[in-house]
């Protein structure tokens, strides 16, 4: 069999690196001989994400534009134009037998130009509502795979496959009784994990110190909450400055970040978290109901169309951040935390908007197309 090769193109966040490195994961089992290269840029977070998980990654010159016009305009021009001169170089280079493009400006000139060379191509958007970069893209690619139904709305549909964001399947695979003993959490008690993404969120941290006052004195419930690095230090000085020690508190735990959080959803009963692409993907793989506060300048709100599909789909209830204070927070977890009946019925609807085959419907189509 002639040795594959093949052009995973995205970046900028691990919202779009992610998912891609998990369908290079699935090509290097599935064709253990190719040849699999990422394109990305020296700014993105692909730089130091896309090595870390033993892929190549060349770099091409290009940058988003402002969303107004102005000075920088021209730069972005100038990027765009020296960007489609590397995408053109790198696939000539490499004859990809199949691109995919996982979003970020850095797909655009990539995809573009595979399919204007013949190449096979398909684009995967991670969010209910598409980015500027995927809708351009759509008209140029063979096939679009979207996570959510309610994308279907935003491309062509005789191009259209509902996959998933492709996760790690272990995410769901914690035990509930040896993640209690590991976070040194009771189970009599149900606990709320909260995390604001691998850098942290200040204003999820800021409301949860009220909710975790409320837990200290009530212990109806715990908490598992995930700072962020660089926010773990104030915020556990807030805590003993309240005469709260996480450290030894049988009902607080406070990370700076957990490495693996499978045992940190498995030890969970509801999650708090901002509404990114994968989070809300690995909430659903786990079947956790959820209270979701869209980050607010996501491009294009993205985030907001992410959690009001939880929402709608009786899966989550959403604050937007503007109205995110510790007292709403700590209500909306007592009506459902302390609510059995809610709280099944919300981890069931949860448990339903799961995509698990997410990886194997990617890697089918991929293979349809080659062939």
């Amino acid at each position: 069999m002639q040795k594959k090769s093949f052009v995973l193109a995205g970046g900028g966040t691990g919202g779009h690196i992610y998912p891609a490195i998990a369908i290079a994961s699935g090509l290097k089992r599935d064709f253990p001989d190719a040849e699999i290269i990422f394109v990305g840029t020296e700014r993105g977070l692909e730089k130091d994400l896309v090595p870390k998980a033993g892929f190549n990654l060349k770099k091409i010159r290009i940058k988003g534009f402002d969303r107004k016009l102005s000075m920088d305009t021209l730069s972005s021009i100038k990027e765009l134009f020296l960007g489609s001169l590397d995408s053109m170089r790198i696939l000539a280079q490499i004859k990809p037998d199949l691109v995919i493009g996982t979003g970020g400006y850095v797909a655009g000139p990539v995809i573009f130009f595979a399919s204007m060379m013949g190449i096979p191509t398909i684009i995967h958007e991670q969010n209910v509502k598409p980015g500027f970069t995927n809708r351009f893209l759509s008209k140029f690619a063979d096939k679009i795979v979207i996570s959510f139904e309610d994308s279907k709305k935003y491309f062509p549909q005789n191009k259209v496959i509902l996959a998933g964001n492709p996760v790690r399947a272990e995410i769901a695979m914690g035990n509930r009784e040896e993640a209690l003993k590991e976070y040194r959490l009771r189970s009599d008690a149900p606990v709320v994990l909260c995390f604001g993404g691998s850098q942290g969120a200040a204003r999820l941290n800021e409301a949860m110190i009220q909710v975790i006052e409320e837990a200290v004195r009530n212990r109806k419930f715990q908490v598992i909450l995930v700072t962020g690095q660089k926010h773990y230090d104030k915020y556990n000085q807030l805590l003993e400055n309240k005469g709260i020690d996480a450290s030894v508190s049988g009902y607080i735990k406070l990370k700076p970040y957990i490495y693996d959080m499978k045992n940190a959803y498995a030890a969970s009963d509801l999650v708090i978290a901002r509404a990114g692409a994968i989070s809300i993907s690995e909430i659903t793989l786990c079947g956790k109901p959820s209270i979701l506060i869209p980050y607010p300048k996501a491009a294009d709100r993205h985030q907001d169309f992410n959690a009001h599909f939880l929402e709608k789909n009786k899966a989550a209830v959403v604050i937007a951040d503007k109205d995110l204070t510790g007292r709403r927070l700590l209500e909306a977890i007592e009506s459902i935390i302390l609510d059995k009946k809610r709280l099944s019925a919300m981890a069931e609807a949860s448990r339903k908007l799961a995509k698990p085959h997410a990886l194997e419907i990617i890697l089918d189509e991929m293979k349809k197309l080659m062939s």
